[in-house]
């Protein structure tokens, strides 16, 4: 079984920067797609970026440009770096491990940006 730790958010000022990290227990991390969601009060779990096993990239329209997904396969981590954050931001973000046979989800951390 497959855990997946969320760690690095908090409260930040709008403009500021975070970075969240993920690290997964297990062997299939370097064959996984992952993936961060966010999901704020009242609203949907988002997907906000994704990157594949060959390091392919995906971002949600309103995160362009401001957030970078990475992964580290040595350290079994996938990082996120959230800049110029906006109030909009704030949310529980969700880590996801995925392959053909998996799906796991962590356990969020909390990022809140103050106005």
């Amino acid at each position: 079984q497959v855990q997946l730790v969320e760690s690095g958010g908090g409260l930040v000022q709008a403009g500021g920067s975070l970075r969240v990290s993920c690290v997964a227990s297990g062997r299939i991390f370097s064959i996984s797609y992952m993936g961060w969601y966010r999901q704020a009060p009242g609203k949907q779990r988002e997907l906000v970026a994704g990157i594949t096993t060959s390091g392919s990239t995906n971002y949600a329209d309103s995160v362009k440009g401001r957030f970078t997904i990475s992964r580290d396969n040595a350290k079994n981590t996938v990082y996120l770096q959230m800049n110029s954050l906006k109030p909009e931001d704030t949310a529980v973000y969700y880590c996801n491990q995925r392959t053909q046979w998996h799906d796991y989800w962590g356990q969020g951390t909390q990022v809140t940006v103050s106005s």
